[in-house]
């Protein structure tokens, strides 16, 4: 069975990972990149919620009747 050439592994590994970097910086650097993001003005609503304006009480299971 014949040994498996490994001599050019090495190269063909570093060439790839030297290539991939290349085309991602060159994506990277092509894409638009918004220059001064804005700032958005964020409103606070009170929602009028019903519970809001009644006091509830809230019973643990400790001090309930027992049945």
């Amino acid at each position: 069975m014949p040994q498996l050439d490994t001599s050019s592994w090495f190269i063909t590994a570093l060439s790839t990972a030297i290539t991939l970097f290349i085309m991602m910086q060159l994506k990277i650097s092509l894409h638009n990149f918004p220059q001064t993001p804005s700032i958005k003005s964020v409103k606070l609503t009170k929602s009028n919620n019903p519970w809001e304006f009644k006091w509830t009480k809230i019973y643990s299971p400790l001090s309930l009747p027992q049945q």
